[in-house]
């Protein structure tokens, strides 16, 4: 952290497990002062210890960031100990896996609560001090998928689409008033959210086994699983990530993690949508029936 802008205080959602918690300790180390919102108990109590041991500035908070009064409480909270949130990463986020004909709506609303409505309610409770103060960043974390779709990721992927649309409108919107909106968009990590989306999966089981998609839920998941144990990356390298969009003087609108990540993103720009779409078939062994 640069010591001409002296300490400053970074919220994280999401920040009790995965991606979320790499980042908090990390930037804890690197001298920001962390507060660590999550709705888990045991998780909080967990990292509670952790900064304490590593004598880190952390401080956890407990926070729903799908229910109004517990964020707009936690936020409170943070300004109790602050007087100002110089940096907000949205990294809240869970992951429905599931064809979209075979995903029930209560799980469809469930996932865009967490991952887009979530972001714009803890959004909105930060902005106003930040636009006073002429000053801020605000750290989207989308994903790989929130420019490419796989199959059976449909209704995941359609929520960090829509983070990516936000996170641009804000980047405009906020330019006046000198806040920066950065997109980080990692590939695949290995993190709790994979065997959370396993469980979240659990009622599909049968579809997912003997329904029509069977065997493109197979060839997903045969994938993912190989592409995760293939990748290096560790949530450090994407704390590094972060710590490097927080602190560059002109900040680009989007930070690509993992190889994958890369790759997708050149991908996206070279090729048509015919050639993405025989690459994808081919990759995940999607043919035509007769």
């Amino acid at each position: 952290m640069s010591t001409e802008r002296g300490t400053q205080n970074v919220l994280i959602t999401g920040a009790t497990d995965g991606l979320g918690k790499a980042a908090a300790l990390f930037l804890a180390e690197h001298g920001y002062r962390i507060f660590a919102a999550g709705r888990s108990v045991e998780k909080r109590a967990q990292l509670d210890a952790l900064a304490k041991e590593k004598k880190l500035p952390l401080i956890t908070l407990e926070m729903d960031v799908c229910d109004d009064a517990s964020v707009q409480k936690a936020i409170a909270a943070v300004y109790q100990e602050a007087d100002q949130i110089d940096i907000l990463i949205n990294n809240a986020g869970l992951v429905y896996p599931g064809a979209v004909e075979d995903l029930r709506m209560e799980d469809w609303r469930r996932q865009f609560e967490t991952n887009f409505f979530g972001v714009i309610r803890v959004t909105q409770a930060v902005l106003p001090k930040m636009r006073e103060r002429r000053k801020g960043r605000i750290l989207m974390m989308s994903s790989v998928s929130g420019f490419v779709t796989p199959p059976t990721q449909g209704a995941y992927s359609a929520s960090k689409h829509a983070i990516e649309a936000l996170s641009n409108a804000l980047r405009h919107e906020l330019y006046p008033f000198g806040i920066h909106t950065i997109l980080i968009q990692p590939g695949y990590i290995v993190t709790n959210i994979q065997p959370t989306a396993m469980n979240l999966a659990q009622p599909y089981q049968d579809k997912i086994k003997t329904g029509p998609y069977a065997k493109v839920y197979a060839t997903y998941m045969g994938n993912a699983s190989s592409t995760r144990a293939q990748s290096k990356t560790t949530p450090e390298d994407c704390a590094r990530v972060m710590l490097q969009a927080i602190e560059a003087p002109h900040p680009k609108a989007r930070y690509t993690v993992t190889s994958l990540a890369k790759f997708a993103n050149w991908a996206k720009r070279l090729l048509t949508d015919s050639a993405a779409d025989r690459m994808f078939r081919k990759r995940y062994g999607i043919t035509r029936e007769e």
